[in-house]
């Protein structure tokens, strides 16, 4: 075909029109859920390849290196001054959480005929951790309620498993820091998703096999029964010990007011902790609603002399619990956020050449052949281990997103650290309960084995066996579609840890009858749904011909572009927006004199 142009006024092209019609035709049919790599794409998947850039250590002067080490020394310092700060801004924000709803929890827990459901349990469960960003404090008013008999331990075990799957909001919005560049959010949130799916997929498994048998139950029993357990000396808190000195600055709270709420013998009206003991640290009792006449009587046992006003930023406020928690609320998200993204631009910064190289080699080393199935379960070991140590599994998962998201750490490496966290996180509780008075022992007890032998469990069902490791398959397929359309992960928190459990707990309300007959025709109707599009994808003959495709269906129910054009109105910001098309490609595309000026 000739050109339509003289030769001096044809642009030059960019992408040769033939590989474009012949790539065309080859990735026709394919699936569009599937993304297809072009020349010149990256896979998102394979981890970047961290080139040494920088000038050799032999070629530099001396005054070259002192400027490399002191930058280097200070990145580092940077690094662990802002984790520092990021582990205080989350103590402070569970402290928030819990000044603005320990009331609601206290009165939540309380209300035992609707415990008795196992999925009002559940999502209860899940609204309180996420709640109280705490899955510690949700899993200790656990405890204390099947220690003071107000909570049986069957009916706790959904409670459980519910405080499991709420604490991973933690690392999904960790990995939100990361939603600038598309390649490190679909990384980073992978990570995040991994974890979540893992916690849902063992409930749905464990949750209707522990109402049918009560399998936790009994084999908690067991293992009591085979040990003979003495109260311990109070378990270890590391990380409370260096954040202490920072946020006791900021407020203390009354840790007594919260299982008062729940056995309604509260003793004081402010969760703020007012009066202190002379050595500083907090007392029993607070005297906050004891008016203007100085120290009040003395409730549990201290006397008014040993008490000093404690010395934070609220003692002694006029403001309410409600206005407080605002306040540190806001502030502790804003130095949260803060946190995470210069965290994330120091390990960009910092994991460069050799030092990078380093530390991905080590990660993600695998043990040399035959004992290379090891590998997984070492890494298992060690997120157990680090989890101990550290008495928080948020802590570690919030430093394993981001180093995920620059390319360090692989999904297949991180899902087992992933795992051992939650393995490491009981352990936690099981060395808490052993520190419980005697007669609370058995049952404070009773109620951590549940929790570890439900992660257990999940391990065994979804680690062991690599075909069975569905939650790294679904992540990788969820990450990929939340990193097309960013939306989709600020609709996963509001939908997964908000608004479905509270539509579950409303229906709760209403009784067990009503959550049957709302609730089951729909999880039917979900399920259908996945196994005619298992079947679409896997045995399309096994099917009708009208049930080959969801292409009958309304856009809007089988395609998410016209929910991204309206969120992309109504949110026209670029952590929104859908990635832009390379302009190797729009100069191709969208440039007709380019294709008419070429011979097909």
């Amino acid at each position: 075909m000739p050109s339509s142009l003289p030769d001096s006024q044809v642009p030059h092209p960019t992408l040769d029109a033939v590989d474009l019609v012949d790539r065309t035709l080859k990735n026709a049919g394919t699936s569009s859920s599937t993304p297809v790599l072009q020349e010149g794409d990256t896979d998102p998947w394979a981890l970047p390849q961290l080139k040494d850039t920088s000038q050799p250590w032999k070629e530099l002067r001396m005054a070259a290196r002192l400027r490399l080490v002191a930058g280097n020394l200070l990145k580092a310092c940077g690094l662990l001054g802002c984790l520092y700060l990021f582990i205080c801004s989350l103590d402070v924000l569970s402290s928030a959480f819990q000044l603005l709803g320990s009331r609601l929890a206290g009165d939540i827990f309380r209300d035992n005929m609707v415990l008795s459901n196992p999925m009002a349990g559940l999502v209860i469960g899940v609204l309180v951790t996420a709640l109280v960003q705490s899955s510690s404090t949700s899993s200790s008013i656990v405890v204390s309620m099947v220690a003071a008999k107000l909570l049986t331990v069957r009916a706790s075990v959904p409670i459980i498993m519910g405080v499991n799957v709420g604490t991973s909001i933690t690392s999904t919005l960790v990995s939100m820091a990361q939603s600038g560049d598309r390649d490190e959010f679909q990384r980073a949130f992978s990570g995040s998703a991994v974890h979540g799916i893992f916690n849902w997929l063992t409930t749905l498994v464990m949750l209707p096999l522990e109402s049918a048998t009560a399998l936790l139950e009994r084999v908690s029993e067991l293992a009591l029964g085979a040990a003979s357990l003495e109260p311990g000396a109070q378990a270890p808190d590391i990380l409370k010990v260096l954040t202490k000195p920072l946020t006791h600055l900021i407020v203390q709270l009354d840790s007594d007011v919260i299982m008062g709420s729940i056995t309604d013998n509260a003793t004081t009206n402010s969760l703020i902790k007012q009066w202190c003991s002379s050595t500083g640290q907090p007392t029993k009792g607070n005297s906050s609603d004891c008016g203007d006449s100085g120290p009040c009587e003395d409730r549990n046992g201290t006397a008014p002399a040993d008490r000093l006003p404690c010395q934070h930023l609220f003692a002694g406020t006029e403001l309410t619990d409600l206005a407080v928690g605002f306040i540190l609320l806001a502030g502790s998200l804003l130095v949260l956020c803060s946190c995470l993204v210069l965290i994330v631009k120091l390990l960009n910064s910092v994991l460069r050449g050799r030092v990078a190289q380093a530390v991905k080699t080590i990660i993600n080393a695998e043990i040399p052949f035959p004992l290379g199935w090891l590998s997984g379960y070492l890494a298992l070991l060690v997120g157990a281990g680090l989890t101990f140590v550290l008495q928080s599994s948020s802590v570690l998962t919030a430093a394993i997103v981001p180093l995920m998201g620059v390319g360090v750490i692989s999904l297949d490496r991180a899902y087992p650290l992933l795992l051992g966290s939650n393995i490491g996180t009981t352990t936690t509780a099981l060395l808490a309960a052993l520190a419980s008075p005697a007669e609370r022992i058995l049952s404070a007890l009773q109620v951590a084995l549940i929790h570890f032998f439900f992660n257990l469990a999940g391990i065994l069902l979804w680690y062991p066996v690599p075909a069975l490791r569905l939650p790294i398959q679904l992540a990788r397929h969820f990450a990929a579609v939340t990193a097309r359309y960013r939306w989709v992960a600020g609709a996963y928190l509001l939908l997964g840890f908000l608004l479905l459990p509270l539509a579950v707990f409303g229906l709760s309300l209403a009784g067990a009858t009503v959550l049957a007959a709302v609730g089951g025709p729909l999880v039917g109707l979900v399920l259908l749904v996945v196994l005619v599009t298992i079947l679409q994808r896997r045995r399309p003959a096994w099917l009708p011909a009208r049930l080959r495709s969801w292409a009958w269906l309304p856009i809007w129910l089988h395609s998410l572009e016209p929910w991204d054009r309206l969120v992309t109105r109504c949110c026209p910001c670029k952590a929104c927006s859908p990635p832009q098309a390379t302009t190797k490609e729009a100069h191709c595309y969208e440039n007709p004199e380019v294709l008419a000026s070429q011979q097909l």
